[in-house]
């Protein structure tokens, strides 16, 4: 919405807590965006109160319909994003925003220069050399949920031109494995990137503290972990519309000679600690 220059549409947002956008986290703080409550169950008279044209949401699997938004003779408009298995594909989602607002044009040339900057990087790092693979994120309780050999982010690896233990999964979203299955196919990945949400950087012995078999990693003796602190980051805000810049931060750590000038925007190296 922002990078249509659109946002002042934007009357309310569910789940406020967790958005990050300045220009919404500002609007928010005047007054002039409203917090609907949960995402997942919503103050309807907040929202009616709103008086909104039209009702974006997310479509989950056997949610059961929208319930009391669908009788509110607003038109709910699905955004499905999310559920696409290409990274340019997600983010060509803004030319659905762009014809909604009216905003064509614009939406279409900011996809070309996406669609342009990523298929640019992703040809450098087809023409490195091999060899260097990673693994992603790290143990939620007694899981440790991976992405999918067809899911964006399983694609965004596959086009930084790195090795990847699961690849070859035809799932979409997220492997559900356990620490003994990671470490059996993954634990000689050169490289560690994972996502987490912390007040402070990540550490080397903030791993081993949560886990003492992280220590196991070839990454982790390396010093070859990358962090990514969604608290800090636009991570989750950014890149289903921008896929090329992560796709930058991916070919940088892993063929650092492709792009030796790319500013890392999500990933960082973990503190060292012990």
């Amino acid at each position: 919405m922002v990078s249509l220059g659109v946002g002042e549409f934007v009357a309310g947002v569910a789940d406020m807590q967790y958005v990050k956008v300045p220009y919404i986290r500002d609007r928010y703080r005047s007054g002039t965006v409203a917090d609907v409550g949960s995402s997942m169950s919503p103050d309807i008279e907040r929202i009616v109160s709103l008086t909104p044209d039209a009702i974006f949401a997310s479509p989950f699997d056997n949610s059961g319909g929208y319930g009391s938004l669908e009788e509110m003779g607003v038109p709910v408009i699905e955004c499905a994003d999310y559920m696409e298995t290409s990274a340019l594909g997600r983010a060509e989602w803004i030319r659905f925003y762009g014809m909604l607002f009216g905003k064509e044009r614009l939406a279409d040339s900011l996809f070309a220069a996406i669609d342009s900057s990523y298929n640019s990087i992703k040809a450098k790092a087809a023409m490195a050399n091999n060899g260097k693979s990673l693994v992603m994120d790290k143990m939620t309780g007694s899981v440790w949920y991976m992405p999918g050999g067809r899911s964006t982010i399983g694609t965004i690896i596959a086009d930084a031109n790195a090795g990847y233990a699961f690849s070859d999964t035809d799932v979409s979203g997220s492997l559900s494995l356990s620490f003994e299955t990671v470490l059996s196919k993954s634990g000689d990945a050169d490289f560690w990137l994972l996502r987490y949400s912390g007040k402070t950087p990540a550490s080397y012995s903030d791993l081993v503290s949560e886990n003492r078999g992280y220590g196991e990693m070839r990454a982790f003796k390396l010093r070859q972990c990358y962090g990514c602190n969604v608290e800090k980051s636009l991570f989750y805000e950014e890149t289903p519309f921008r896929p090329d810049w992560l796709l930058a931060d991916f070919v940088r750590i892993v063929h650092p000679e492709v792009l030796p000038a790319w500013r890392m925007r999500y990933f960082h190296p973990l503190a060292d600690g012990n």
